[in-house]
């Protein structure tokens, strides 16, 4: 028997179109032919979802020696392949690609054909498939995890049944994710509207695109459309965008997104959504002004809701919120044999934190360790042009916790490599514990933050001071060099006092 027909699979948004390369992609994330085998007697480990933190928790158990097994109900790799990094990160790539093509002049260039954009999702869905057999079904049955395609859910405290068949355990993680959240907006409903989840079907540019939500995966979209020759409109209700990060790299992010073409309305707050013949309508309330905004497509970008429901939990003793599952500080549920970990629980909503996440549940469930998680220091990045990067402290939170701190900045129009690849916006700022050079945070600001901030990941984590830095010789000319100046700048102010 199969676990659920290549039909079904087919037929939903993700795989649209389904065409050679989603063909592909599904025959190794969710195979037609897949035959769930007999359970074993009892698992060391089971694993609800076959996203980041499953996926890594089934695949470190086979690989310590112990019996595990994956439950997906839907496609392998979770968000991360198949609507998430993956997909998003390519399509910003053939953007930035297009872009970079139209810079020969500093003159307006014509927008790109939209033939461009079709060949750019075509290109998305093939490298897609091509990352997925590192999620494949078929890898983690030769690694020894039994992996059952078909809907799990909790049957008694110690006991999944996927499609009949009952997995028994000795402990159990809940990686079930979350999915795109709707907001309460009077007429979206009457509305077809996008969200992470089918955007990267689309096979035609959308003229005009609307998109609700400021946040990274809202800008990051919305840039990336407009590089791509779509008029975009990006709402918020918060008056910056990315309103968790610095004033400072928000505000560069914001003049960027609107030299991009992207028009902003922020502080906005949206009233209804009408569908008008074949437009649809964003009405909204700016600065005591009522004003509305016309578009082909709308994009809704404005949080995640976690995948609880028909779970079986309170069968298994697990208690939950409507945002989350419950867990302490070691991420183990109210049933002490069943730990979740990644998007279900409340922590930030990043991969690697899932795979950090993982591995405390390797440790604390089959090791009787005490790994915490509010030890772990978490980076993230948000990939627009300028990519924003940060980890640790920033300096507002230190002001408002009330912890002394000393800031060092330093704006990459005086660094060499960035002016002469043309990337001179942005800045690197350092948070230092006050009269001290023991990093607290760091924020980047630049074209690839994202890798300009592992040192400093390094240093936050392991407390490697900032004179490390200024005692280290960087390559010249590199936009890392900041960080050194930085340093220098850092040790310049220790040292002149004393000359």
């Amino acid at each position: 028997m199969t676990a659920s027909s290549g039909a079904s699979i087919a037929s939903h948004p993700t795989l649209e179109p389904f065409d050679e390369h989603n063909r592909r992609l599904v025959e190794n994330v969710h195979p037609p032919d897949w035959r769930n085998p007999e359970p074993a007697e009892r698992y060391h480990l089971v694993a609800i979802g076959a996203g980041t933190a499953g996926l890594v928790s089934a695949i470190v158990t086979a690989n310590l020696g112990g019996r595990a097994a994956l439950v997906e109900r839907h496609l392998m790799g979770g968000d991360c392949l198949n609507v998430g990094c993956v997909p998003s990160k390519g399509l910003i790539a053939a953007s930035r690609a297009l872009q970079r093509r139209e810079l020969g002049s500093r003159l307006a260039a014509p927008r790109p054909e939209s033939e461009a954009f079709a060949r750019a999702m075509e290109r998305v869905r093939r490298l897609r498939a091509d990352i997925s057999p590192h999620d494949s079904a078929r890898r983690f049955a030769e690694a020894g995890v039994d992996v059952f395609l078909g809907h799990g859910r909790f049957v008694a405290r110690d006991e999944i049944e996927v499609d009949g068949k009952r997995l028994r355990f000795r402990r159990a993680v809940i990686a079930t994710g979350a999915r795109a959240a709707a907001p309460p907006i009077p007429g979206l409903e009457d509305v077809d509207y996008l969200t992470n989840e089918s955007v990267f079907s689309l096979t035609e540019r959308p003229d005009r695109l609307l998109v609700i939500g400021a946040g990274p995966i809202g800008c990051e979209l919305a840039q990336a459309f407009a590089g791509l020759g779509s008029q975009v409109t990006l709402f918020d209700v918060a008056e910056q965008v990315l309103i968790r990060e610095d004033r400072e790299a928000s505000a560069i992010v914001a003049t960027r997104l609107e030299r991009d073409g992207v028009a902003l309305h922020l502080g906005a707050k949206i009233e209804r959504i009408e569908r008008r013949g074949g437009e649809t309508v964003v009405v909204f309330e700016r600065k005591g002004a009522r004003q509305e905004a016309v578009g082909d497509r709308l994009l809704v970008a404005v949080g995640r809701r976690p995948n609880l429901e028909d779970l079986g939990l309170e069968t298994a003793g697990v208690e939950h919120g409507k945002d989350a599952v419950t867990v302490d500080d070691r991420l183990r549920t109210t049933n002490p044999k069943i730990y979740a970990a990644g998007d279900i629980t409340r922590h930030p909503k990043f991969t690697h934190l899932a795979d950090a996440h993982a591995a405390i549940v390797i440790q604390n469930a089959l090791f009787f360790g005490r790994r915490k998680a509010s030890d772990l220091v978490v980076p993230w990045c948000t990939y627009t042009s300028p990519e924003v990067a940060h980890v640790g402290l920033y300096a507002h939170e230190a002001k408002d916790r009330g912890v002394p701190v000393d800031v060092v900045q330093v704006p990459f129009s005086g660094n060499d490599r960035a002016l002469l690849d043309g990337e001179d916006e942005g800045f690197v700022k350092l948070v230092l514990a006050k009269g001290s050079d023991r990093i607290l945070g760091a924020t980047v600001v630049a074209h690839h933050a994202g890798d300009l901030l592992a040192p400093l990941c390094l240093a936050v984590t392991h407390r490697i001071g900032l004179g490390k830095f200024a005692a280290t010789i960087f390559p010249y000319p590199t936009q890392a060099e900041a960080i050194k100046k930085a340093a220098n700048q850092w040790r310049k102010g220790k040292l002149s006092p004393l000359v």
